[in-house]
């Protein structure tokens, strides 16, 4: 989100007074736009609220997918891509990790991939490999997986996200197991637990134990 939802509420408000009190109707055009992004803003920040609802309850919520997917369409009609990307990809993950639906996922990660990447956003470009990731995981194509789960972990090291590059890791973990590679995976597990506790990623931290019980890395 490229600006905050007081500045264009503000923003809103000063061109109505400019249409009223200037004369000056073109500003409403201004105004609608501003309302518009907000609409979107606000769609996309109460959809990533349900899905951290599901996180914790593991309850789909209809209306998540809903939102995001207004999202992405106010976004396109605003001409923000990056904004269209990143409701895309959550729409995806909506389809992937709470419907178990890998096909639906796929179109909406691959704008999305195409949409971040157009607009330079690596953090949703991170989110989005991460993701592609686990299909193909998921499909046996342990390879690829680990390429796309590679460079998204080293997005978020230039990011310098934290928390997300222990998550990542625990994926490389996984995959390094796959492969029969304990001592990598328990490396890659040590690693992810000394960021995500210097980090204060104590959700992280809990899926690195979970991780190592999982493995039998314990």
């Amino acid at each position: 989100m490229a600006e905050g939802f007081d500045v264009r509420l503000t923003r809103a408000q000063e061109r109505y007074e400019q249409a009223v009190f200037g004369g000056d109707a073109k500003s409403l055009d201004e105004a609608e736009r501003d309302l518009l992004a907000l609409e979107a803003d606000t769609a996309l920040a109460r959809g990533r609220l349900l899905h951290a609802r599901f996180l914790e309850s593991g309850a789909e919520d209809p209306a998540e997918l809903r939102l995001f997917e207004r999202a992405a369409q106010l976004y396109r009609e605003l001409g923000d891509a990056r904004g269209e990307g990143e409701s895309l990809f959550w729409v995806g993950t909506v389809h992937q990790v709470i419907r178990q639906d890998q096909a639906a996922a796929d179109p909406a990660f691959a704008r999305a991939r195409e949409l971040a990447t157009k607009a330079g956003d690596d953090l949703t470009l991170s989110y989005v490999l991460r993701h592609l990731c686990f299909g193909e995981q998921a499909a046996g194509r342990v390879d690829t997986a680990r390429e796309l789960l590679a460079e998204s972990t080293r997005l978020r090291r230039e990011l310098s996200f934290t928390p997300g590059v222990a998550a990542n890791l625990i994926g490389l973990a996984d995959l390094a197991a796959t492969d029969g590679n304990r001592d990598a995976a328990r490396d890659l597990l040590d690693e992810a637990a000394e960021l995500a506790a210097g980090s204060g990623a104590h959700g992280v931290g809990r899926w690195v134990q979970e991780a190592r019980a999982e493995l039998n890395l314990a």
